[in-house]
């Protein structure tokens, strides 16, 4: 016998309903990840940090959680329990030595307090609290603590404040605030200043012996938007409290500093470009500083394109994040008498897909993250194994499950292809298939170009906001995610290459890329859409410019149009525009008084060309691409009047959507915007319609099958109950109890009031399975009533809607407790006529795929055991209670069909 619920039953309304298979807009927003990993010193424990939705205050929030290595549950999973909990976000876990304790920052009071939790048992509870907020703590040795704080507030900022005074002086390099770092004895409850810096420390590093420390300093206000000066670091010998300033010229971008687990020196990673001067993009090298000789040495990486992602200190180990384009590869690199050995960690199929989450001090043991274009992230735990021919990483089990929503969403196919874009030169991309895609048939084609533009997209789980390709392969689309020119990963020259050509290679990479899949008989050339942010919708944009013709549909969100006023009023606008462009805007070129290069490349002179139908998004806050850029381009456009535009302005928003509603909004408007011009789909959206209103109940219920208007359908002769399948395939569960009409087709002498045909049938067990045996013979098909363990599960589905469907609870009107249930059925026993509705009176419910009524209500319904489950207009929903007598007087039956 086919079982019902072979698989999750989700019950909600119809109105709140979303297929258990189908991929959602809230599936892709809300998503967890897991950040600020840290090993307990003996490597047993994990503390780490996850992000979740939540819809109460818009926005995500983060928990600290803890897994045991050590302790496994009956599942064979780590055991993990949830530390923190609330509307506040906990972050910055740190252990003491002991293991006993964690420490950690939250967003409460302001980010003023350390806390501090026992993992012996109790509260968290607050150790300290500062007059200003404290970040990065860190542990320095077995009682210290050192973290990055402002001092308090100097008389100029009291004085602004009493005033009220909250006039923004921009740039103001007079009154420069440093942050600097603080240590904090666990045992004696005391602060003491470690830095002296007079500008703001924005990172910094200790050594494992807790005597040295490495820090960075901001220079300057502007430094962000115009790269000076560059910052300078510092490194502080904490024994006899002196510092020096060092790494002062050779290097761009100097950062990730991380000591040696033997305290002989810190790597640190720096930018190769060609014009540091601007922070140009380029590729990241390796260096170690020797404390001793106060030195510095490039590191080998044996690999041309630099860093992927960074490396790790492990113990005597270092594990570097190789750049391989769509991939990145880990090598591990031992030191051996000031030198580097180079071995490549092949870890089976997880070779190229893993990244380091958090290390052990000892190297022994790790956390990385694993996943594929088509595979949401999993953080595993892994072990370092050392042997007589080198060192090798095996991967194990995952230290915890996320995002457990999408374990029965579709994965689509995935894949790195590669193609010869502009100056003949290999450009890489990831192309994501239909789901149900069948070969040799031709589909629409989404382009979906990423920021950057030195970002770059990766075979790798990237499904958010901005770009779903899951989601929209389920519409019977490709999406290619295109590694363009000036895309990182790639090496040197390619990500510097457009450097003084911007547009020139990027734009015919793409128009390549969407030719070979035409070769290929992928793609409908005359049905193809393109997405973008930041720089993906600078592109996308003069795509549409170029090519008014190439695409059906655009959405594009946070982009520049506008070269001209983005110098001045970009956060970073001088250094990348200087960098791309080459010069200032006033710069005299080519015998003009201005730099043309910023007319040239610039949209806005060119709007008239375009006729895609374009959605344009910003976020009002937004200083990474000027928020008033999407302005010019929505008002070029709509002056034009040669292609439909709609803007949606996202107040209080930076250039990343940070609320959970606007995150969906975004997703939702841009979804419509591709059914209405990609598929062609009329928009029916009546804003006047309410999803649940009484009107959407009476619209569902009247889709049901009838006949001369009771419900039903005809099968030789006979009015029988319709059903609806729980899915494709599968067995199928009536979409009404069993009406008085039905039953009547089976027993004659069946009598019931006058105009009560649609009425649930109240009727015997007995009568019950002689019903659905005669329906077996009378369609040939196999009927039967729920069994015991799917009359289980339905009842408890059944108790959440129940009080407001046709039960006693809905009769009494308030939230009936039992005290009141005696007093109730005296009251009750005044009413001469019967309590019982027409089947459907209520909102339906979702049993999978299928739309039932009156679970909740009206008759409890028979199961094949002789028991009931559900409850009758007579029945008290008593979530508290365990199995209750049901009143005869309201006790029918719903089918099930094989």
């Amino acid at each position: 016998m086919k079982k019902l619920f072979g698989l999750a039953i989700a019950v909600l309304s119809a109105a709140h309903f979303s297929y258990a298979q189908k991929w959602t807009v809230d599936d892709v927003v809300n998503q967890e990840s897991l950040s600020d990993a840290i090993f307990s010193d003996d490597n047993n424990l994990v503390a780490w940090v996850k992000r979740r939705p939540d819809p109460d205050k818009d926005s995500f929030v983060s928990d600290i959680y803890l897994t045991r290595l050590n302790s496994k549950d009956k599942d064979g999973n780590f055991k993990t329990v949830q530390l923190t909990r609330g509307d506040e976000s906990e972050s910055n876990p740190v252990f003491s030595a002991d293991g006993e304790t964690i420490y950690f920052l939250s967003s409460k009071a302001k980010g003023k307090n350390l806390w501090a939790l026992s993992l012996l048992g109790g509260e968290a509870y607050v150790v300290d609290s500062f007059d200003v907020s404290i970040s990065q703590l860190k542990r320095l040795d077995a009682t210290t603590l050192i973290f990055k704080a402002e001092e308090g507030k100097t008389l100029y900022e009291s004085e602004i404040e009493k005033k009220k005074d909250n006039v923004q002086v921009i740039e103001d390099s007079l009154h420069v605030k440093p942050s600097r770092l603080f240590t904090f004895d666990t045992d004696k409850k005391k602060v003491q200043r470690v830095t002296d810096n007079q500008f703001p420390i924005n990172s910094y590093a200790i050594s494992p012996d807790g005597k040295w420390v490495v820090t960075s300093q901001t220079m300057s206000p502007h430094y962000g938007v115009d790269g000076k000066p560059s910052p300078t670091h510092h490194l502080w010998n904490l024994s006899d409290k002196t510092s020096q300033q060092i790494l002062t010229t050779g290097y761009q971008t100097q950062g990730n500093f991380q000591f040696a687990a033997d305290n002989s020196g810190f790597y640190f990673t720096s930018v190769l470009s060609s014009d540091p001067e601007w922070q140009g993009a380029g590729i990241d090298l390796l260096h170690f500083y020797t404390l001793s000789t106060n030195s510095v040495r490039q590191i080998n990486l044996g690999h041309d394109w630099g860093l992927g992602a960074g490396y790790d200190v492990a113990g005597s180990l270092v594990i570097g994040s190789l750049a391989k384009g769509a991939y990145n590869g880990l090598a591990f690199y031992s030191k051996n008498e000031g030198n580097w050995s180079k071995e490549i960690i092949s870890a089976g199929n997880y070779t190229d897909h893993l990244s380091v989450v958090a290390a052990a001090k000892n190297g022994a043991k790790l956390l990385v993250g694993y996943s594929t274009a088509s595979l949401p992230t999993q953080v595993r735990v892994a072990e370092v194994v050392k042997g007589k021919k080198g060192n090798s990483l095996v991967v194990g089990q995952e230290l915890t499950k996320l995002n457990t929503h999408l374990a029965k969403k579709p994965m689509t196919k995935s894949e790195v292809i590669t193609w010869t874009g502009a100056l003949e030169e290999e450009v890489t991309g990831i192309l994501y298939y239909p789901t149900d895609y069948k070969a040799g048939k031709k589909y629409p084609l989404i382009v979906a170009i990423h920021g950057g533009p030195s970002g770059v997209d990766m075979d790798r789980w990237a499904d958010r906001w901005g770009y779903y390709p899951h989601l929209m392969a389920e519409k019977g689309v490709f999406t290619l995610k295109p590694n363009y020119h000036g895309s990182s990963n790639h090496g040197q020259k390619f990500v510097e290459s457009i450097k003084g050509h911007y547009y020139e290679y990027e734009l015919p990479d793409i128009i390549n890329g969407i030719k070979l899949l035409n070769e290929k008989g992928y793609i409908y050339e005359d049905s193809m859409a393109v997405m973008g942010w930041s720089n993906g919708a600078i592109l996308a944009t003069m795509l549409t410019v170029e090519h008014p013709h190439l695409f059906k549909v655009a959405a594009v969100g946070a982009g520049d149009v506008n070269w001209t006023s983005d110098y001045g009023n970009c956060q970073f606008g001088v250094t990348f525009d200087q960098s791309y462009f080459g010069g200032a805007p006033w710069d005299n070129r080519n015998g003009k008084t201005y730099n043309e290069a910023y007319i040239l490349k610039s949209p806005l002179f060119e709007m008239e060309k375009v006729k895609t139908p374009t959605l344009i998004f910003h976020g009002s806050e937004d200083r990474a691409v000027p928020r008033d850029q999407s302005w010019e381009y929505y008002r070029a456009l709509q002056q034009i009047g040669q292609a439909d535009v709609r803007f949606l302005w996202f107040p209080g928003q930076p250039h990343g959507l940070q609320k959970i509603t606007h995150q969906q909004r975004k997703m939702t408007e841009e979804i419509a915007w591709f059914d209405k011009y990609l598929w062609g789909k009329p928009d029916k959206t009546n804003e006047a319609f309410k999803k649940g209103s009484p009107l959407a109940q009476l619209i569902s219920k009247e889709k049901a099958k009838t006949t001369n208007g009771a419900y039903g359908e005809m099968a030789k002769g006979s009015l029988i109950p319709e059903t609806a399948a729980t899915k494709k395939d599968s067995i199928a569960i009536g979409k009404f109890e069993v009406t008085n009409a039905q039953f009547k087709a089976y027993s004659t002498e069946f009598s019931f009031p006058a105009g009560q045909d649609n009425f649930p049938a109240v009727v015997s067990l007995e009568q019950a399975k002689g019903y659905v045996s005669w329906l077996s013979t009378q369609t040939g098909q196999t009927y039967r009533l729920p069994s015991t363990g799917e009359a289980k599960k339905l009842h408890e589905l059944a108790l959440k809607s129940a009080a407001k469907e046709n039960t006693l609870n809905y009769w009494a009107g308030y939230d009936i407790t039992i005290d009141d249930l005696t007093d109730f059925k005296a009251k009750l026993a005044e009413v001469k006529s019967s309590l019982l509705k027409e089947a459907g009176s209520f909102p339906a419910s979702k049993v999978k795929e299928a739309e039932i009524y009156d679970l909740g209500g009206n008759v409890a319904e028979y199961a094949s055991d002789g028991t009931t489950y559900g409850f009758g207009a007579y029945d008290f929903a008593d979530e508290k209670a365990g199995a209750m007598a049901v009143d005869k007087r309201s006790v029918g039956f719903r089918v099930v069909r094989e």
